[in-house]
């Protein structure tokens, strides 16, 4: 299929495609560029790249696929570079959560018969190499726009590889890419943000707010703690799509303050119906918004209990992601939180914790 595959930027997203690719493939010389020299060396040692130094872009030349794996503006700032060593056989692919702005920069460089779009429907609040993992687009749909100007061999066969490293390809075309992402990521993004914001700047002088800010607080804004400057950069290359979502989204809320000033409780009450309606019939599989597989344990407060338990899942070969303590459990029972890092893992740990007479919530 391909021999070799050169990727700009390993970060998350870019150092996922990487294990994944190396995981299924590993004839397949991987060579990678990054500014930061530490994931160059890291990624070495995994043994997921074949390069332990940065080396010219021009070296890419030989390469089936270049992944463009960095923000947005910075990627567009490689193509005027790659043109000019690009062939024929070549596919220059990214991985952005925002078409337009590249598609328009292709067009202007001449690369429209070389260039797949994708992006990945998976990620994390965490970044860079150290977070990215070869199971991230594990049954995750992997977006392509296609340009209807390259060979569709190229566009098969590139879906093929794809679906070969664990992930679902689905065509759209650019514009209808970025007003999807805009409604389901790039929106609910601001949003957590927003009301991260929102509570700080009304907290008291005691941060009363912050103290008890957990349970369902902390799960809706979540995302809030993803990267600044990526999220700096879908804003400035969605801006036409994103404001004219947020207009939506405000009259949204404007629904909701109008029926609370009236006082109906009819009107208030269907405003949820629906919402919970439609929320509980999204499918639970890989989105935009990496999933959570956490559950909720009941326990004494007594010495040793999390030890116990962290020993009981050791003994079964689970590794915990996450575990604490819940303070504020207003909208969840159980005081114990556990999170695991994958779905098989959370459904072992809790057949086995049950198994130990524990009261599991989830």
């Amino acid at each position: 299929m391909y021999k070799k595959i050169g990727f700009i930027g390993l970060g998350l997203i870019g150092g996922s495609i990487a294990r994944a690719i190396r995981r299924e493939y590993k004839d397949i010389s991987i060579v990678a560029l990054d500014d930061t020299k530490e994931s160059i060396e890291n990624a070495y040692k995994d043994k997921t790249i074949d390069n332990n130094n940065i080396f010219p872009i021009d070296e890419l030349r030989d390469c089936d696929i270049i992944f463009l794996c960095a923000p947005v503006i910075i990627n567009i700032s490689y193509l005027p570079k790659l043109k000019a060593f690009v062939n024929e056989d070549i596919i220059i692919t990214d991985v952005g959560s925002v078409k337009g702005e590249m598609e328009q920069a292709i067009i202007d460089n001449n690369l429209e018969e070389y260039f797949i779009g994708g992006h990945p429907m998976c990620g994390s609040e965490k970044t860079g190499y150290s977070n990215s993992n070869d199971r991230l687009l594990e049954n995750a749909y992997y977006l392509i726009t296609n340009n209807n100007i390259i060979n569709q061999n190229k566009i098969t066969t590139f879906k093929e590889f794809i679906s070969s490293i664990g992930a679902l390809p689905l065509e759209l075309t650019p514009d209808e890419h970025d007003y999807v992402t805009a409604s389901i990521s790039h929106v609910p993004h601001i949003i957590a943000s927003s009301l991260v914001n929102f509570v700080m700047n009304n907290d008291s002088d005691k941060k009363t707010m912050k103290t008890v800010a957990a349970g369902g607080f902390k799960d809706i804004t979540r995302i809030a703690s993803s990267s600044p400057t990526m999220w700096q950069n879908i804003c400035l290359t969605n801006k036409d799509k994103i404001l004219k979502l947020l207009d939506s989204y405000l009259l949204e809320i404007d629904k909701f303050k109008k029926s609370i000033n009236k006082g109906n409780a009819d009107e208030i009450k269907e405003l949820f119906a629906e919402a919970k309606e439609y929320r509980d019939s999204i499918s639970t599989g890989k989105g935009l918004i990496e999933n959570v597989y956490e559950f909720y344990v009941d326990i004494a407060d007594e010495t040793g209990v999390i030890a116990r338990i962290a020993t009981i899942l050791a003994n079964e070969n689970l590794n915990i992601k996450n575990i604490g303590i819940i303070n504020n459990r207003e909208y969840q029972e159980g005081a114990l939180r556990i999170e695991m890092y994958d779905e098989f893992s959370m459904f072992k740990a809790i057949n086995v914790l049950r198994a130990n007479k524990y009261s599991i919530y989830s």
